[in-house]
């Protein structure tokens, strides 16, 4: 079995694959350590993957080299596609991770998969498995706390779907612009992503996937485990290497 380890900016998630099929999954916020342990003890775990953009815990990797092969994410790393990013260094491992994911789900399609998590990431892959690159915007939490952190007069509130397109209190107000204008930045990188493949296939996923879902009409696939997916993916490809 495989553990895959995804050490985010807000949360971390750790999953257990068994070959490709997702056998448990689950949030681990500060307690990394303690839930990989857990996990170990529970599953027959012969592999890992562990994907970082924040800040790493070294003893974590102790625990794991001590027992386990422990395989960690980089720009080097053997992917299933190829990567047109003119600064690959620079690209997030979890970007990478996410368009593995979608290689390994939409084999030979275009596919844009968009990220609602702290920030909101836009990557494209096309047909022929090259990824051509993407957009980076800041995320709904983001959007609140600048509001308010960079104002005098400004709340600091927490997301809402708004009830109505216009906002009639300044609290409203501040719904419907962040909400309505995260949709419609969605729902405009979408159509033009379309004009250029008519065929895409749009994956929503990331913490606020869900809260968006609920508001956006634009023919996407919800799917909230395809970083880890993706993970186990780039795992079973460069062990096999």
């Amino acid at each position: 079995m495989n553990l895959v380890i995804d050490i985010g900016n807000t949360r971390s998630k750790l999953a257990v694959f068994e070959n490709h099929r997702l056998v448990f999954q689950e949030t681990a916020d500060s307690q990394v350590l303690n839930a990989v342990r857990k996990v170990m003890d529970t599953y027959a775990i012969r592999h890992a993957i562990v994907c970082n953009v924040s800040q790493f815990q070294p003893e974590l990797m102790t625990v794991l080299e001590a027992e386990i092969s422990v395989f960690q994410l980089t720009w080097e790393s053997i992917v299933p596609f190829q990567n047109a990013y003119q600064t690959p260094k620079t690209l997030g491992v979890d970007r990478m991770a996410l368009v593995s994911g979608a290689v390994a789900q939409f084999p030979n399609r275009a596919v844009l998969v968009i990220d609602a998590g702290s920030c909101i990431t836009y990557d494209f892959k096309t047909a022929d498995e090259v990824y051509a690159g993407g957009a980076i915007s800041p995320g709904i939490k983001m959007r609140y706390a600048a509001l308010a952190n960079q104002t005098q007069n400004l709340p600091h509130l927490k997301k809402e779907i708004p009830a109505t397109a216009y906002g009639t209190s300044t609290s409203s107000s501040i719904h419907s612009g962040i909400v309505h204008g995260v949709c419609h930045e969605i729902n405009g990188f979408i159509n033009h992503y379309r004009r250029q493949s008519e065929n895409l296939t749009v994956i929503l996923t990331g913490g606020d996937a869900d809260f968006l879902s609920k508001t956006i009409k634009n023919g996407i696939f919800a799917d909230s485990n395809l970083l880890l997916k993706g993970l186990n993916t780039i795992l079973a490809l460069n062990l096999t290497e």
